[in-house]
């Protein structure tokens, strides 16, 4: 079986965050790992607080997993300020993971913000260069990129200039965008994209969570950057239009929709 680790905040409601990097590997059929590097005192309308873990915690989790387990994938997740984020560099850098998937988290589903704005110069400078593939939505490339983001030629010019900064490749995904859902991948050479049409539902909690979570299981099991991230566009697409109704607010995908309904495959 194929192991991957979150390195990620927890989300005690259990829609996003580590939470849903579990369910979301468990769907996949690897084995789950996992690294908390803030507690996320939230739910599904507000963030009431943040609590994040000492740099010198972080390490020691990543050291007890990397020195027991054999790791075929990382997906790295809520980063919120730079002593965290060199904190996970630098074991990044010590144990050469492969397949480092990394969602530059800023912000969650109700707008609150998960990461301090003075951590971005971090974020560019010690995190993204150590990216195999970098999710960034539209908001955050915006971010990132340091321009406006409004068209497809938007997105495309955000990937170029982000690819600059380091990382293997990068998808921009597509779903603050009006229209049809269209993700943006640009490995350094060539560009695919992954469209589909935009389901009608708030419930969508989680859903950069689960889609790097996705994209690195299916690194972890062999496929190409491109398959894997038709593979996890195609998973998260199923999870929110089968999304729960579950809170006040922005309730969750559903991750196990595929099992509930079929049971467990015999592969």
């Amino acid at each position: 079986m194929k192991k991957v680790l979150s390195i990620a905040g927890s989300d005690c409601s259990g829609g996003a965050g580590i939470q849903a990097d579990l369910k979301t590997f468990s769907a996949h059929g690897v084995f789950g790992m996992s690294v908390i590097v803030s507690v996320v005192a939230e739910n599904t309308s507000r963030v009431i607080d943040i609590q994040d873990i000492t740099p010198d915690m972080i390490e020691k989790q990543i050291d007890a997993v990397f020195e027991d387990i054999e790791v075929d994938a990382v997906k790295i997740g809520m980063l919120s300020t730079p002593e965290c984020m060199k904190a996970v560099a630098k074991k990044l850098l010590q144990y050469k993971p492969q397949n480092v998937v990394i969602d530059p988290v800023m912000y969650a589903k109700n707008g609150c913000p998960l990461m301090n704005p003075t951590a971005v110069s971090t974020l560019i400078d010690t995190v993204i260069p150590l990216a195999d593939v970098l999710t960034p939505n539209i908001p955050e490339a915006e971010k990132i990129a340091d321009m406006q983001i409004s068209t497809v030629s938007d997105m495309e010019a955000a990937a170029r200039k982000i690819y600059a900064m380091g990382c293997k490749a990068i998808v921009v995904k597509g779903g603050h965008h009006i229209g049809n859902a269209v993700d943006v991948l640009f490995d350094g050479e060539n560009f695919y994209y992954f469209e589909t049409s935009r389901i009608d539902t708030k419930n969508t909690h989680g859903t950069g969570c689960t889609f790097s979570s996705a994209i690195a299981s299916q690194l972890a099991k062999g496929k190409s950057v491109p398959l894997a991230v038709e593979s996890a566009k195609a998973y998260v697409t199923m999870a929110i239009e089968h999304s729960l109704a579950i809170g006040k607010g922005c309730g969750p995908t559903h991750h196990f929709y595929e099992l509930y309904q079929h049971g467990l495959s015999k592969e």
